[in-house]
């Protein structure tokens, strides 16, 4: 095996060979290394790199192999998205406006820790990881992988760019209106958004009003299932704690069967009528037809939205409100961010308080489609990848807008919590990636992750690399 396909192994296939010896942990360690290296100047996906630390943690890694201990990802490199805390080190946010190094790893690091992860750096995101793209005054522009004048999207845009150029076999992600499945649509990976509460967001009790849910980027279905048996299960304190799922990894090797596939364009209404690119539609028909030759039915029917997109908007203003109310340095933030900020002031308590309310009922609504089909699919994002720069310079309200038109397929699913995946679509070679969206019941990740691996086997997505990866 050479250093490319070491790299492109992911991170379950990678714990498999530090396992049996095939490559030690200092080695996989310092191909990571010198992968990110080469190309952080061009892509800027991580904000800082602990090269020292993991090199350290590489060597007790293999120290611990040779006494013959095992662990789900002992010796394995993975990154971690900088709205996380990792213990000694800044979390900034996307921001200049925290100075603060982190007491202790967040829940989910510890986890990872736990289960023998070395950590080698943390990720760009914009600030308060409110955008959809990953450009900021304080750390710079995130570009994509497959084409550096793009952006690999947002708010998890360096994880996404850090996986898709072979940096790391997976990295941590967030998502609170799509900021999983946005970067896996413009980068070609896997983004599985979980059930709400799957991983524990500690030390916050809930994010956005219960709009957030943790996860990763990863260049296959069966390096996301890992992830989630390490990192899932209640944390003391936690709002939100689905029920026990026995083995995300088994459900990834389990044929789904024969399926009933609602697919819709249709989206949301929004404050703009929605953008849907050719290439998005011609990308989206192409998906049904392998969900065909699957053998699954796929039939075009829309979920009844309903106005579900109105009591979204609250919850996400309201909750930037929140998060810009308890910076350490409020005076650092961006112009744009402060701005976001304002917007959600201006929203009153009662209107905050109907959208929750309302949560339930736009729910029940919208997954009435289950009773007769097992899978949604829709696009994840209404263009590929939009140029660096698209939103530079302007406000919030004309930025949210933009967002509104370009994404306006993510946000009902964080605003229903339950879990929803965006998989790459088969696309012409030498173009943009494409991202398209299962959607799944409450608490059926499982489903999402057999279905998701089936066309993975078919398509073999993974097998498609950057060029500035290859």
């Amino acid at each position: 095996m050479d250093r490319q396909e070491l790299l492109a192994a992911g991170i379950a296939r990678q714990a498999e060979l530090v396992a049996d010896g095939t490559v030690s942990s200092r080695e996989l360690t310092e191909a990571c290394i010198e992968r990110i290296e080469a190309l952080q100047p061009r892509l800027n996906a991580f904000r800082v790199v602990l090269a020292e630390q993991a090199r350290e943690a590489a060597d007790e890694a293999d120290r611990r192999l040779a006494s013959g201990e095992r662990a789900p990802l002992l010796g394995v490199p993975v990154a971690i998205k900088d709205g996380v805390d990792v213990a000694g080190e800044l979390t900034t946010h996307g921001t200049l406006a925290f100075t603060t190094l982190a007491a202790e790893d967040a829940a989910q690091v510890a986890k990872l820790r736990a289960a023998g992860a070395i950590i080698v750096g943390k990720t760009t995101l914009p600030e308060l990881a409110i955008c959809g793209f990953t450009e900021t005054e304080a750390w710079g522009i995130t570009r994509n992988p497959w084409d550096a004048g793009h952006t690999p999207g947002g708010s998890s845009g360096g994880s996404g760019a850090a996986v898709a150029s072979l940096m790391v076999g997976a990295a941590s992600a967030s998502d609170g209106g799509g900021s999983i499945r946005i970067p896996a649509a413009c980068c070609g990976l896997f983004g599985l958004k979980p059930q709400r509460g799957r991983i524990s967001l500690m030390p916050y009790r809930e994010h956005w009003y219960g709009l957030s849910a943790n996860g990763c980027l990863s260049r296959r279905v069966a390096d996301t299932a890992l992830w989630l048996d390490v990192t899932a299960g209640r944390i003391e304190g936690d709002a939100d704690t689905p029920p026990p799922v026995e083995s995300f990894a088994a459900a990834a090797m389990t044929p789904p069967g024969k399926l009933r596939i609602a697919a819709t364009t249709k989206s949301p209404r929004g404050p703009l009528p929605p953008k849907l690119d050719d290439r998005v539609v011609t990308a989206f028909e192409a998906t049904k037809e392998v969900l065909r030759g699957l053998g699954h039915e796929v039939v075009d029917r829309a979920p009844d939205w309903g106005g579900v997109g109105n009591d979204f908007v609250p919850r996400y203003l309201r909750g930037i409100a929140q998060d810009v109310d308890e910076v350490e340095h409020p005076e650092r933030l961006e112009p744009r961010t402060r701005g976001f900020g304002k917007l959600g002031h201006r929203i009153p308590e009662r209107v905050l308080q109907k959208s929750l309310r309302r949560q339930g009922e736009h729910a029940a609504r919208i997954n009435a489609i289950f009773d007769e089909f097992d899978v949604v699919l829709t696009p994840t994002t209404g263009e590929p990848a939009v140029e660096i720069g698209r939103w530079a310079g302007m406000g919030a309200l004309r930025t949210l807008l933009g967002m509104a038109r370009t994404y306006p397929y993510t946000p009902v699913w964080n605003h229903t919590g339950q879990p929803a995946a965006s998989i790459p679509a088969p696309v012409p070679a030498g173009s943009l990636p494409v991202g398209m969206t299962v959607v799944a019941p409450p608490d059926r990740e499982d489903l999402l992750l057999s279905l998701s691996a089936q066309v993975e086997a078919e398509t073999a997505w993974p097998e498609r690399i950057p060029e500035i990866a290859a």
